[in-house]
């Protein structure tokens, strides 16, 4: 389940217990505790609940709905551009694995801070035969540097914490339990930023990761 939590003047987004696939009604429960965030001048971190910060794609549901398919990934990238561009400071509190979309979801976010001692960051796209779509991509790509981009996405490797972070996945790592109070410490300073400007500059300089993930 998705909570909302609200300390002044950070929202703290916590995407679930479980594994925190995109099912539908996931991705509509993130949009609708977005609303909220973007209602005021404030910051957001997303964190998961205990082993996951999220597995990405909802393989299952997508197997039995064929033929969503293309409604589905467009919804998932829909996510992707909202939280890229948002409108507020945003920092991604990986408490645990994040593969495929789900890493992507940290990857659309400011800043990124992982768990120090279990969880992987990974693409496995190059080992589950998934291709990265174009937008999928240039996200990542907008984010890495191109050697990064190379070792993260063509080799499905699971980087843990103190690797993420000197490959430039991730900006930081912390022990899980400080992880959620230094990523509120980490965007707090940064709250209270014009939301029109902030949105305008973030969609500028990522004009053409949106560009792809809205084809």
């Amino acid at each position: 389940m998705i909570v909302l939590h609200f300390e002044d003047p950070v929202h703290i987004l916590d995407l679930g217990a479980d594994e925190n696939r995109f099912a539908p009604d996931w991705l509509k429960s993130v949009h609708t505790a977005l609303d909220t965030v973007v209602g005021g001048s404030s910051a957001l971190v997303t964190i998961g609940t205990g082993k996951f910060y999220s597995n990405g794609l909802d393989l299952d549901w997508l197997s039995a709905h064929g033929d969503q398919a293309q409604t589905y990934v467009a919804d998932v990238q829909d996510l992707l551009v909202r939280v890229l561009t948002l409108p507020v400071p945003t920092v991604a509190a990986v408490n645990g694995h994040a593969f495929g979309a789900g890493a992507m979801l940290a990857m659309a976010h400011d800043f990124r801070i992982m768990r120090a001692d279990r969880g992987f960051f990974c693409f496995p796209e190059a080992d589950i035969n998934i291709p990265f779509t174009p937008g999928m991509a240039a996200l990542i790509q907008a984010k890495l540097t191109p050697a990064a981009a190379i070792a993260s996405m063509t080799t499905g490797t699971r980087f843990g914490g103190a690797d993420a972070r000197e490959l430039g996945l991730v900006d930081d790592v912390a022990p899980e339990a400080e992880l959620r109070d230094r990523a509120v410490a980490r965007v707090r300073p940064l709250a209270g930023k014009d939301p029109g400007t902030l949105g305008a500059i973030k969609s500028t300089m990522f004009a053409s990761a949106v560009s792809a993930l809205r084809a």
